[in-house]
């Protein structure tokens, strides 16, 4: 079984805040970049997924050519390979680009199951693995919480979470599956790991490779702008009730009445 994962590179949320630039786009130099933290969980999916059934496991990114050095923590975990798409033309991809792009780079693989993240750090959209599940023709399955392959069958069972439950899906393969955190946390790579992870392959792809033009994605054919910024007002004057329990109940009910809310 091969399952492609779909990663990205993104400042490190333990840092510095991320910021805007003067151009209004995120200032990816502000912090280190790092895998974003939902593609870990789908990637960490991924791997019990090979180890249970055999295969391999590839990692799909799209970012600069620094994106290579995130990729091999990604690698150390136990990644077979990596692919990653890199063109001077894809600086400022909206979600549009994005999707394309990868989708594009996608045709090229052979693959039974595509895993993305819930969303990224960085944008939170959380829309590209449907756009390209769109793209392709492939069965979209999301917010997954257990995913049962059955590749003598070519099928997939997931069990999708929702506000009151879970459905139950089965789609034939391939298909591209949107994990969540439920699947269980990353593992940590090993020191094996990240030795072999240095003498992995990463196939590099530019734009003219996979046969799109650098005029119709990137930043020069954005759907989407940031406009403006603000920085959100600040927090007004805060009570702190100390006491026992029964005390911050009460403080609690007195102020909801004084503003008419119960």
């Amino acid at each position: 079984m091969h399952i492609v994962v779909l990663t990205k590179p993104v400042p490190d949320p333990a840092a510095a805040a991320e910021r805007l630039g003067p151009d209004m786009r995120l200032d990816r130099a502000a912090s280190p970049a790092v895998v974003n933290g939902n593609d870990e969980y789908a990637l960490e999916a991924a791997l019990k997924l090979v180890e249970a059934h055999g295969g391999e496991v590839t990692l799909l990114t799209m970012a600069p050519p620094s994106g290579a050095d995130t990729m091999r923590k990604a690698l150390a975990m136990g990644a077979t390979r990596g692919v990653l798409v890199t063109d001077p033309a894809l600086a400022g991809s909206c979600v549009r680009s994005t999707d394309e792009v990868l989708a594009a780079a996608l045709r090229e693989l052979t693959f039974d199951l595509v895993f993305s993240g819930f969303d990224t750090s960085d944008g939170t959209a959380g829309v590209v693995g449907a756009a390209i599940a769109a793209r392709l023709g492939l069965p979209y399955l999301s917010n997954a919480a257990r995913i049962e392959p059955d590749p003598a069958a070519g099928r997939v069972r997931v069990r999708r979470i929702t506000p009151t439950g879970y459905d139950v899906l089965e789609a034939p393969m391939p298909a591209l599956v949107v994990c969540t955190q439920v699947l269980g946390e990353p593992r940590y790579p090993s020191l094996k790991g990240i030795m072999s992870a240095r003498s992995k392959e990463i196939a590099s792809r530019s734009l003219a490779d996979l046969g799109l033009d650098g005029g119709t994605v990137g930043g020069a054919a954005a759907t989407t702008e940031v406009l403006d910024s603000r920085k959100p007002p600040p927090r007004g004057a805060t009570t702190v009730v100390r006491g026992t329990a029964e005390e911050g109940a009460a403080a609690i009910v007195t102020l909801l009445a004084s503003r008419r809310l119960i």
